[in-house]
């Protein structure tokens, strides 16, 4: 049986629950652009996955069944019989395969600047990425990541934003953080996909590299039921860089649903 982590949790607002789920070396405040706005529709759980924030480290490794076993332990410690999913990134894998795992329990998903259908250059790509960062180290491949995840506009016009974003990063412990991209570089969710019927709302920024449209157009295709949005210009940080934007789309998105 897959041993589930009690991960630390936030909850806030009111109105249907809403469980957040945020990237590779981030953590729940990840979401603080979009909250102002989602609060005031929904009972929204923020966590940090093991390892991240304020959450324990796990004892050895782990995979993606265990991040997902640790989402339906803060399910279940919610009292929620039932919720409204989204995750960011590697976030954006942990949703759809709980969603696989506890159909029932899931009212809708979003999955944000996420990837699947990755061909063997898209994958060899981020496998890369990996390996430079255990053959050098996190900080020294920080620069890139950071062109990868911001705008330059972005990058130029708030620095501080940068600086913050890098420092959760190198604040994380480093074969957690390694952990956790070997997971998004390794998982493949073409195969099963067509099994998640939740409504869905596959959402990614134009100029993400990683997560690109024409991978997110294939993702919302085979789903039985989602709708596909791209965010113009915008790369990969879209929480940071415009989580209200997002949080405007995901309320429209489930508002949608009960019309």
């Amino acid at each position: 049986m897959t041993q589930a982590i009690e991960c630390d949790y936030s909850i806030s607002g009111d109105g249907p629950p809403l469980i957040l789920i945020h990237g590779i070396g981030a953590a729940r405040r990840t979401w603080d652009q979009a909250m102002p706005l989602l609060t005031q529709h929904f009972t929204v759980v923020t966590y940090d996955l093991r390892g991240h924030g304020t959450s324990p480290l796990p004892d050895g490794g782990f995979g993606l069944d265990e991040l997902v076993a640790d989402l339906e332990r803060v399910r279940a410690r919610t009292g929620f019989e039932q919720a409204h999913f989204a995750g960011h990134s590697l976030g954006g894998m942990i949703g759809p395969a709980y969603a696989r795992a506890f159909p029932e329990r899931v009212l809708s998903l979003g999955l944000l600047s996420t990837a699947a259908f990755r061909t063997e250059n898209d994958s060899a790509k981020v496998r890369a990425v990996v390996q430079a960062m255990r053959t050098n180290s996190v900080p020294e491949i920080l620069a890139t990541l950071a062109n990868r995840w911001f705008t330059d506009a972005f990058i130029k016009a708030h620095p501080a934003v940068i600086e913050a974003r890098m420092d959760q990063v190198i604040g994380t412990d480093t074969e957690v953080f390694l952990n956790v991209f070997d997971i998004y570089a390794e998982t493949e969710m073409a195969p099963w996909l067509a099994e998640v019927t939740a409504p869905s709302l596959v959402l990614t920024g134009e100029n993400d590299g990683g997560c690109p449209p024409r991978l997110n157009e294939q993702i919302a295709d085979i789903m039985p039921n989602a709708k596909l949005v791209v965010l113009p210009d915008v790369k990969h940080s879209i929480m940071l860089e415009c989580g209200d934007l997002v949080a405007a789309h995901m309320l429209s998105f489930i508002q949608g649903l009960t019309l």
